[in-house]
């Protein structure tokens, strides 16, 4: 077996934390590892096959050998670890960028929580349990997180990404920014999240993983589209 034929990957189409671990696998040259597209729709990730190896059932479930590392960021850190020299270099050197990666990779979990916490908020919440106030709050919430980022990618440009050249706060956060624009988030009210965007969008390790669906698109499309 090839190192990357010992990897098993089960994962749902349109979801950030398994679109990162897929970019990661691309950015470490691990083409070729054995995966299997599981929907969420049909609640496959709670099937027997992804509890026996995820017991929270939730994609991206991932072994690499016997190591079962299922929780994404920590996958793609592990993939980094053990595959330093392979690929492309994805945890810069100079402390200054390897802070400021490490800080916005891990923002951006909170920056995904927010939009899902709008965008499917009718998914999440029981219909007897829904609030118009606490919409509105998630609004509210998700306007300030996406004004964060658009202060943060400031100074973006080829090769000046979220920590300097691309990295894994690029990996993690990405995802959510073309999560964010197929949602319907507006280009002119963000320049700077769609620079970002359009800068990465045809980046080889993400063109090859682009998801081929997004979750429930159909109903959702412009659910963003007035943020």
């Amino acid at each position: 077996l090839t190192m990357a034929q010992s990897m098993y990957l089960l994962w749902g189409s349109g979801s950030p934390p398994c679109w990162r671990l897929m970019i990661t696998l691309e950015e470490k040259k691990l083409q070729g590892y054995q995966q299997k597209l599981l929907s969420f729709e049909k609640m496959e990730h709670k099937s027997k096959e992804v509890l026996e190896i995820n017991p929270r059932g939730q994609l991206p479930t991932f072994k690499h050998g016997e190591n079962i590392i299922n929780e994404s960021v920590g996958a793609c850190l592990y993939l980094e670890n053990q595959f330093k020299s392979q690929g492309n270099k994805l945890i810069p050197d100079s402390p200054a960028e390897q802070a400021l990666m490490y800080q916005r990779m891990m923002e951006g979990l909170s920056f995904l929580e927010k939009m899902e916490s709008f965008a499917f908020y009718d998914f999440f919440i029981p219909e007897g349990e829904r609030l118009d106030s606490a919409l509105k709050r998630n609004k509210d919430n998700l306007v300030t997180e996406l004004k964060l980022w658009e202060s943060y990618l400031e100074n973006v440009a080829a090769d000046r990404y979220l920590a300097g050249g691309f990295s894994l706060a690029d990996v993690v956060v990405f995802p959510n920014v073309a999560f964010a624009f197929a949602y319907g988030l507006s280009p002119e009210r963000y320049p700077k999240l769609a620079k970002y965007y359009n800068l990465l969008k045809d980046r080889p390790s993400i063109k090859a993983t682009w998801p081929p669906k997004w979750f429930l698109i159909e109903l959702k499309s412009e659910c963003l589209k007035d943020i």
